[in-house]
């Protein structure tokens, strides 16, 4: 007696396909792991690419490659033209100059241009009629000069520091000195020049160095809102004459020269200081001129 077919038939699919489900699940579990590795190989691949972009875009810039920079060349720039006006600035402001010897030779100015340069400073002391001692303070209260930083007062401090200067285009009477004798009038000039200028601040426009060390000047000094001519003042108070000397005359220029002569002219017709009494009247260059040709201690310091 045959079996029934669906036993038969069940028995030969079982026969012939016992493998199939297993073989087909281990198929696409293969399938899936390598399809599972080629992606996580992808991945991989692509961060590492990924990697070394960020890092070439994101590395430090190379040292030329940053001295190009706008920005560094910009703060370069600022930097370079700061230094550059600081220095010119301590040059040409606020060097402070100790002597006559270390004015340089760009203050010593033709007449035409006279007013480009000048040195500012404190009268320590007054020398004769006509010169005097002063303690340079670049750009004065300015630069805290008689505020934060000391004008020396001692003559220990002054030794040695202070820049000899003489008034441009005046001679004033002489005082006794070399053995000669004071001219009438001199010790006055020379209480009026303390009392107008001890103490205080004055600019001094430099012309020329002269023989003994001092640098000749055209002197101004404030009295009240004013600026004033010191050596135009002495003239007119008839406490000096015009500068006479043969040669290395200085006042700063044709047009002062001429003002300088009308001051003078003034006190004489007025008569006052010493052109007052005309019967015993001699002029410092005079005075110089006669003790010279008689050997009386030679020209002197006028």
């Amino acid at each position: 007696m045959p079996w029934p077919k669906f036993w038969s038939s069940s028995a030969t699919d079982t026969t012939n396909n016992s493998h199939s489900p297993t073989d087909a699940v281990t198929q696409q579990a293969a399938d899936l792991k390598s399809k599972a590795q080629q992606t996580a190989s992808n991945l991989r691949h692509e961060a590492s690419h990924s990697d070394t972009f960020t890092s070439l875009t994101t590395s430090k810039p190379s040292f030329l490659t940053a001295l190009t920079q706008p920005t560094t060349i910009l703060a370069t720039t600022v930097l370079t033209t700061t230094i550059i006006s600081l220095f010119t600035l301590q040059r040409r402001f606020l060097r402070r100059f100790p002597t006559a010897t270390d004015i340089p030779s760009t203050y010593i100015l033709p007449s035409q241009r006279r007013f480009t340069r000048s040195l500012f400073g404190h009268v320590s002391s007054i020398g004769d009629a006509d010169n005097f001692r002063l303690f340079h303070t670049p750009l004065g209260r300015l630069a805290f000069w008689g505020l934060l930083r000391k004008i020396p007062d001692d003559a220990k401090s002054l030794r040695n520091n202070t820049i000899h200067i003489r008034l441009a285009g005046v001679d004033a009477p002489e005082l006794s000195h070399f053995g000669r004798p004071a001219q009438p009038y001199s010790r006055d000039a020379m209480d009026w020049l303390t009392k107008y200028l001890r103490g205080r601040r004055v600019r001094c426009y430099v012309h020329k160095a002269d023989q003994y060390g001092r640098v000749v000047a055209t002197v101004y000094v404030r009295k009240g809102i004013l600026r004033r001519d010191v050596g135009l003042q002495m003239l007119r108070a008839g406490l000096a004459g015009m500068y006479e000397a043969k040669s290395g005359t200085e006042f700063g220029g044709e047009g002062f020269e001429e003002k300088y002569r009308a001051a003078e002219e003034w006190a004489r017709k007025k008569r006052v200081g010493m052109w007052s009494d005309k019967k015993t009247l001699e002029t410092p260059r005079e005075y110089k001129n006669r003790f010279r040709e008689g050997g009386g201690g030679g020209e002197g310091k006028g």
